[in-house]
Parts: structure tokens; sequence; C-alpha cells
């Protein structure tokens, strides 16, 4: 519980500060120069920059760029003084001091200077300059002398924003790679990179918007990934850094963390290691998608990208919330320019930990004849063993080629032993489950780019993969379960066995031309095939006690079953522009043939399908743009779906696939806009998605009790989602409001006891938050989130609210101590239950570092309330769940660290 206040009280806190912090930032404190450049024949010149350099060392450098017309419009505070420069390659610059006291027009006329545009007498460097899709900053301009990192140098730059966590934002856009010397910096992670480059070795940052990492595609392929281009001084383009963390803490917890970097124009070294108790994850699922070329490359492959966030291994680095957890974890990332054309690379990740959980849930089983209330708790014994290693290749020969391979490797071996206690109106029962899973992955990638003319550029990649998983699962009880479902035999303990293997085989590969008819116009084609050969088996049979087996195959149980797919594509796409408008039509006819063989039994199918997508890009200018997208998908039902045999999936659950499924087919429509303004502070964007399920695979369920059978079909009534968010954040002197709120609606349709209904989801979810960045002066981020939930299952409603207050403060003291402390409340309501719960988390850290010593001292609490669990709420298509998840307990730990 919280100490002294209610959730009330606090909110009423959060809004009066909130007010007092509106009110006593004056509005009119900005000053607006604003006026046009142009050069002596008064033609406008775009792109100019407009620096302003306060005189006063507690304010802001202040920037702008001129439009298309050449106008521009520079916000300064009022009553202070600046030196504003104007500056464009090839003219002369020119600079004038200004106080600022109120609105006045600025009118600019430059005059050529032909000198500075001889390579030979260029000397001048401007504090910015903007070409196109490219800022270049002189960080000499902005440095002031007492910077450390890469972090603190960032934050003088106009228009670039880096939070507590070390993402980095340029002009309201996310970066989203970091390179050096314009390979990429490691995984090409942008917290890496701010908080260890050293500020002294730079020399220049690039901002690289729409980046592609091969340099002829950027125009051809669509990207909207930003990049951060570090420059190097000449003496500094070899350094080694990193940190080494030991810590120990009462009831014996302790923490070995060290992170160590080389870092040279021909080789990166990286080394990270982890050994702890507390529940620290040194290696999160962000890094693992940084080390598998980012998200953004992920998304090209959604396919691979959903298989991917389900992975095993995915799903552990994901787990936060344990009741005991012990981490060894090492990673190792080695990349080496063997010349000027050819970089070899390479990582290599060991993990093995130990996690012990437990929940509570509250199951409300959804039924329009007889609804019932389930108890359930699950804990597990979790043992999970990975070992990933990855080869890449990168060959460059100049820019009109290049060449890309990887290979991949996974290894992992998991246990869990967990028991499960059920309370229901059917029976109560304590089930003991024991599982293990032996996988083995292999992935070979090449990717070929090379430009055939001036008009014609073509690309290959290809893919193949290999997947072997062994899972046993096993369930002990004192009871029977699912009577009528299974073919028990009596016996003092029931012990049920399941074995499964898996095997598949998949290649994929695809070519495409790109054609530059004109500036305006361009014609791509494209031919693939994407094949998989995949083979599943799976027995189930009891154990008795007796030594005999009862195998469930005399009742349909146990499948043998091979599944190849393949299909063949070949894709049209016409790229033109209008003004300041970019279309892309595209067409691609697909032919899928496939066919499957269960023991005897054989089934095989072809079709065509033809999917359209369209894509229309709205660029108002650099920072206001506007974007639409609409596809056709189809997709194909895996090889568990398909396998037509009964199979045990849990303790209450049987399943039976259908071989004469085939695709999916739905349409999806997004359109997002976003706009960013320097001069106002303000960024604001807003997108909205439509889903609309044409065929959708739908499970059929027999629900008896909590025991359930269910098969899966082709479903043709039409489906719907529809979800729409929106962020607004607007920067007042040293105060940031954000403003964001989301909606979502879904509607789906159940098949359950042989009744087909309609069910109806809602949610809403709104947070309001400041934050303010001061120099001097302890910095605080205090919000409050709502959100509301509503479902609907058999007309009748199910709602679920949840009210959440959180404050963060750092506070730099004394030079040389470092407070930070985080707080949340959340008030947790079950309406339709009437359960209402509070719970309040709290961390806070005292470090010590004297300046230029590389040693520091902290004390580091974690949960402070000592908090036991955490509430949540989940729903499917007969199923509401309250859940209590228990999480770890009150940790102190103190740490000594060596950071070079």
């Amino acid at each position: 519980m919280i100490i002294g206040y209610g959730f009330f009280d606090l909110f009423k806190r959060f809004l009066l500060i909130l007010i007092f912090l509106t009110c006593n930032l004056n509005f009119s404190q900005t000053v607006l120069v604003f006026g046009k450049v142009t050069d002596a024949t008064k033609r406008p010149l775009n792109y100019t920059n407009i620096l302003a350099i306060p005189e006063a060392s507690d304010q802001e450098v202040r920037f702008a760029v001129t439009e298309n017309d050449g106008s521009y419009k520079l916000g300064l505070e009022k009553g202070q003084s600046y030196k504003i420069t104007v500056s464009y390659l090839g003219y002369k610059s020119q600079t004038i001091d200004l106080t600022a006291t109120e609105d006045v027009v600025k009118n600019f006329v430059l005059v050529d200077n032909p000198d500075q545009l001889d390579e030979v007498t260029l000397n001048y460097t401007p504090p910015v300059s903007v070409k196109k899709d490219t800022i270049t900053y002189n960080v000499d301009s902005f440095k002031t002398g007492e910077e450390r990192k890469l972090r603190e140098v960032l934050k003088k730059l106009p228009g670039v924003e880096v939070d507590r966590a070390g993402n980095v934002t340029v002009q309201g856009k996310k970066v989203t790679k970091v390179l050096v010397e314009d390979k990429t910096f490691f995984t090409g992670d942008s917290k890496l990179a701010v908080n260890n480059i050293p500020a002294d070795a730079v020399d220049k940052v690039e901002i690289l918007d729409n980046y592609n990492e091969v340099a002829m595609l950027k125009n051809l392929q669509d990207s909207e990934d930003m990049a951060m281009n570090i420059k190097l001084k000449e003496d500094k383009k070899k350094f080694a850094f990193g940190d080494v963390e030991l810590g120990a803490g009462i009831k014996e917890r302790y923490l070995i963390h060290p992170n160590l970097f080389y870092y040279s124009p021909k080789t990166n070294v990286n080394f990270i290691g982890d050994l702890n108790n507390q529940g620290i994850k040194s290696f999160t699922f962000r890094d693992y998608l940084d080390f598998e070329g980012g998200f953004g490359k992920l998304l090209n492959d959604v396919g691979g990208y959903i298989n991917l966030l389900n992975s095993d291994f995915a799903q552990y680095l994901n787990d936060q919330d344990f009741t005991a957890n012990t981490n060894q974890f090492g990673a190792l990332n080695i990349r080496h320019a063997i010349s000027n054309k050819t970089d070899i690379g390479g990582y290599i990740i060991a993990s093995s930990s130990k996690t012990e959980t437990q929940n509570n849930t509250l199951n409300e089983y959804l039924s329009s004849s007889e609804p019932f209330i389930e108890e359930r708790t699950t804990a597990n014994k979790v043992n999970n063993f990975f070992t990933i290693g990855k080869l890449t290749v990168d060959y460059s020969p100049d820019f009109n080629e290049d060449l890309s391979y990887n290979s991949f490797v996974k290894v992992s071996n998991n246990g869990v032993d967990g028991l499960i206690t059920t309370i229901n109106p059917s029976q109560n029962n304590s089930i003991n489950t024991i599982s293990s899973i032996k996988g083995l992955n292999l992935k070979q990638n090449v990717s070929y780019s090379r430009k055939l003319s001036k008009a014609h550029t073509a690309t290959l990649e290809a893919t193949y993969s290999f997947q072997n998983d062994r899972p046993i699962t096993q369930w002990l009880t004192n009871q029977q379960i699912l009577q009528g479902l299974i073919p028990l035999e009596d016996d003092t303990i029931y012990n049920i066995l399941q074995t499964k293997r898996s095997n598949s085989h998949s290649a994929n590969a695809i070519v495409k031309d790109y054609w530059v008819l004109n500036n305006f116009n361009h014609l791509y084609t494209a031919f693939g095939c994407n094949i998989a050969f995949t083979d599943f088996e799976n027995q189930d049979l009891q154990q008795l006690t007796n030594g005999d087996t009862n195998n469930f195959s005399t009742a349909g149980f146990g499948n043998d079953f091979g599944y190849n797919f393949i299909d063949t594509f070949i894709g049209l796409e016409y790229k033109f522009q209008i003004g300041i408008t970019t279309f892309k039509p595209m067409l691609y006819a697909h032919f899928y043939n496939w066919n499957t063989k269960q023991f005897e039994e054989r089934f095989s199918n072809r079709k065509a399908l033809l999917l359209p997508k369209f894509t229309t890009k709205v660029e108002f200018n650099n920072s206001e743009k506007l974007n639409f997208r609409y596809q056709l998908n189809a997709r194909f039902p895996s090889i568990n779906r398909l396998a037509n045999n009964f199979m045990l999936s849990s303790f209450n659950s049987v399943f039976r696939g259908n071989t004469t499924l085939e695709n999916q087919l739905y349409h999806t429509v997004s359109l997002s806009y976003y706009k960013f303004s320097l001069f106002r502070g303000m960024n604001f964007n807003v997108s909205t998605n439509f889903n609309k399920r044409i065929k959708t695979l739908k499970a059929v369920t027999q629900l008896q009790g909590i025991e359930q059978f269910s098969t899966q079909i082709l479903f043709d009534l039409h489906e719907h989602n529809w979800s729409i968010s929106s962020r607004l954040s607007k920067k007042i002197k040293k105060v940031k409001f954000n403003l964001s709120a989301r909606f979502g609606y879904s509607d789906f349709y159940q098949i359950l006891n042989e009744q087909t209904n309609l069910n109806i989801s809602k949610t809403i979810s709104s947070t309001l938050s400041f934050e303010t960045s001061f120099k001097n002066h302890p910095n605080i981020e205090v919000g409050y989130t709502k959100d509301f939930n509503n479902y609907r299952s058999f007309g009748e409603p199910n709602k679920f609210e949840n009210d959440r207050f959180f404050m963060f403060l750092e506070y730099n003291f004394l030079r040389d101590f470092i407070f930070k402390a985080y707080y949340s409340y959340d008030a947790y309501a079950n309406k339709s239950q009437n359960i209402n719960n509070t719970f309040d988390t709290a961390n806070a850290s005292l470090f010590y570092q004297v300046e230029d010593s590389p040693w520091g001292f902290e004390i580091n609490a974690t949960n402070l309330f000592n908090v036991g669990f955490k509430q949540q709420n989940a729903f499917n298509s007969f199923l509401i769940s309250d859940s209590r998840t228990f999480i770890l307990p009150r940790i102190v730990m103190f740490k000594l660290a060596y950071k070079f």
C-alpha cells in the first residue's frame, strides 16, 4: 500500500503540479524572428541554415532551415542576446547580434562566394548544414568542454533529443541505427553509442533520413529508417571503453556484469557478460532484434518476425516477472574489415538460467447456458539453455555492387517442472507437468545487389532454413482428466506422456529489377518462390504403474504427417510522383501448390491468387508527412493446424487439425500522419489501422467444464479490427508536455458448443505526462494513465479499468552524486467481478563517482514496498482471465563499478 496517500490524493497533486508548471510558463516569453533569405537576384535560397547562439550559457541554441520559398521562422527567448549566423554553401555567411525584445522581420541577402566552392580553399564549416535527407552537425560549434560522452553532446544539438534509456530522436523521428565512420557501430543500437562513445572523439554528427544499408537502393526501396553517423576526429579513431560492475546484497544476492568494447576503423569487438540472481537480464529482446539486423529489416519479413517473436528464446527474453531467477549470460560480437571492400563479422551468445514463476488466475468461462468460475494456480520451475551463433560476410567492391551472406545456428535445451491446481464446479485437481524441448535451428541467407545500367538495378535475396524440435511433455495426477476425450485406464497415478518431433526445410528466393524510367516514374518487376517441406509426428500414451503402456492410437491419437508447400509468384510495381505525392500501386500473382500425407492418406490442392498492394506518401516538407498503405493478404495454415489426428494440447485440452484447410484472406489498411515543428517545439503523430478478415481460420470448440476439444475450420463471416493512436508533445522552455491516446475495437466470432456468437472488444488508453530538462536542477517526469477494457460475449459485458500514476526523479548534486527514483501506483478494478486491487512499485539508487575517476559506487533498491504481485486481465473467445503474477521481493544491493 502507498504510504500516507490514496490514489486520488496523488492524482490531485499531479494536477496541481501540472497547473503550477503551466501557469508559471509564460507563453509570451518567445520572440518570433522571421523573414526570407535570397541571393542578390532575389532568388529564394532553400535549405539555408539560420543558427542563433545565445550569450548566456544556460540557454539553448536555436536553429531553423529555410523552406522552398526561402522563408524561415526562429523562436528566441525574450530578453536574451543572440549571435545569429546565416550560411549557405557557395555564399558568404552573414552574422548579426540581436537582443530578443519583440517580434521582428529580418530578411537576408547573401552574396556569392565562389572561393568557398573550391575544395582547396574550403575552410569554413557551418555549425549545421541541411541537404535534403541529411543533416550535418559540426560538434565543436556546440560543445562547451564539460561533456564526457556522446549523450551530453547530442543534447546540445538543435532538434535532437535523448531520453533516459538512450533512445535518440531527431526532429521528432526515432534513430533506428547508429554508424561510426559509415559502418554499423556494433549492433547499431543507439543506447550503446550515446552512453559510451567519448565526447572528445566526435567531429561531426550526420543524420541520414530514409536510410538504406545498400546505398544504391536508396530511393528505390521504401525506407522509414533514420541513421545517425558519427564522424571521428583524425587522432581519435581507435579507442576502448566499457565497464565492469560487481554487486552484493542481502539474502545472498549478487551481480557480476562486464561490458567491454574495442573500436578501431577496421575492428569492433564487444563482450557482454552477466551473472546475477536478482532478475536482471542484460540482454533484452530489443538487443536480440539488433543482432538480427534490426526491427525495420525484420518487418520486411512479417512471417519471420512473428516466428522470432513467438520463439522460446524471445519469450524467455520478454519474461520479466518471476519469484526467483538465476541468470548466466555471455555474448561476444566481432566485426573486422578485411579490406576496404570486405567485412566479416559474427557473434556467439550463450545463456543459462533457472527461473521460478507463480500465477493465480480467476477464469470466467463464458457460455450461453451455464457460465462458471475456475480458480487456477500455476507454479513453474524453468531451466533454459540457449547457444546462438551467427557469421556475416559483406562484400561491396564499389557503389554499383553489394553482396551479403549470413549463417545462423541456434541450439536450445529447455525444461519445465510445474504444478497446476484447479478448483472448479466439475473437479478439484492438482496436475504435475514435466516438459522438455531440444531444438536446433540453422539458417543461411544471401543478398546480392547490382546496378546493371543507369536505368536498371537488380537484387537477389535467397534464404534456406532448417528447424528440428523434439518436445516431450508428461502430466501426472491422481484423478482422471479429459474423461470421454482420452481412453484412460484406471490406475492409482495417471501418468500421461506425449512425444513430438518436428522437422522443417524451407527456402525462399526473390529476384527484383528496379527500372528507373525517369526521375518521376519507376517500374519494378519481381519473381520468386517460397518452398517448405515439413514433417510432424506425435504420440500420446498412458504409462501404467505395472509397467504396461496404454497407447491412445487406438482412439485416433497420434500423427505422422507430412506437408509440402510451394508458392511461386510474380509481381509488378509502378512508382510515380506527382508534385509532393508519391504513389505506388503493386500487383502480385501467386500460384500455390500444397500436399499433405498422413500415414497412407494423401491430399493435394492448388490455387492462384491476385494480391494487390498500394502505398501513397505525401511529403509536405521534411517535417510533415502523410503515409497510406493498403494490402490484401493471404496466409496459409501451419502444419499443426493440418495434422488431422487427435493430439493433447494441455491437461484440459485436446486438439485435432483439419487437412482440408486453405488460406486465410484479409485486408489491411493503415494511415499515418507526422508533423514536427522545431520552432514551436511540437511533435505530433497519429496513425490508424484497419483489418477486415474475409476468410479466417476459426476454432470450433466443445466445452465441458474446463475441459475442451477443438478443431479448425475455414470461416467466411467477416471480422474486423480497428485501432487509432496518437501522440502530441510540446516543449515550453525546459518542460516537455506529452499527451497520448489509443483506441482499439475488434469483433470476432466464437463457435462454442455448436453455437456461433459475436464477441466485441473495446479498449481505450490515454496518458498525460510532463518531463523537465533542467541543467542545474532536479529533473522529474510525472504522468497519469487511464485504461478502459470492455469485452462483450453472449450479450454480457465485462469491464476492467486501471488507473496508473508514475513518477521518475533524477538529481545530480554536489557534482559527483546522482540520485534516481522511480515510483508507480496502480488502482485495478474488475467491474464485473467486483474485484479491486491497488499495488505500487518503487525503485531507487544513489550513485557516486568523482569526475574523471573510473571508479563508481552505488546503492540500489528495487521493489522498495515489497509488493508481492502484479494484476492483469486477458480475453479469448470463451474465457476471461483475471491474473495475479507474483514478482521478486525487495532487493537492496551495493555495487562497485569501474568504467573506462
